[in-house]
């Protein structure tokens, strides 16, 4: 393999890697630390209460925020977990947009949610960027660990 093009698949990595965590930090933050530490406050409460929502939905979507939040951010979560995780988070805001749309109309906290979309939208897609470069890596090593007659394949 060309020097230039391993420096090229490095530098693809390295900024792959830095926008999938920091978007993936941001979603982990915003989706899981926050509602852990504040879904019991009076402005939690009544913020569910105001859209409609029984207070025990409140309880259930802060477990499941904080369990989807540690399968995105832990790197022992691989797979379909971290696939769900990302298809509830995305359910979750597409969700929220359209209760606050529908209770109180168009306005900045109506598309609030689809801000937080647009941001695990990004950490999906580096993460199957990421993916798809720890896959060619890794053929491209075993490719190049056999040797038949002194010929690399």
């Amino acid at each position: 393999m060309c020097y230039q093009f391993k420096l090229k698949i490095m530098r693809t990595t390295k900024s792959t890697k830095i926008i999938y965590w920091t978007a993936t930090v941001i979603i982990f933050l915003f989706e899981g630390v926050v509602p852990a530490l504040t879904s019991h406050t009076a402005v939690a409460v009544e913020g569910i209460r105001h859209l409609g929502y029984p207070d025990y939905f409140r309880v259930m979507l802060t477990f499941f925020k904080v369990a989807g939040a540690l399968a995105l951010i832990l790197p022992v979560v691989k797979g379909r977990i971290k696939e769900w995780a990302y298809a509830g988070f995305g359910i979750t805001m597409i969700s929220a947009f359209i209760s606050h749309w529908a209770v109180d109309g168009v306005s900045g906290q109506t598309f609030f949610p689809l801000f937080f979309l647009a941001i695990l939208a990004t950490s999906y897609i580096y993460y199957q960027k990421l993916l798809k470069l720890t896959n060619e890596s890794k053929s491209t090593v075993d490719r190049e660990s056999y040797v038949i007659s002194g010929v690399t394949q």
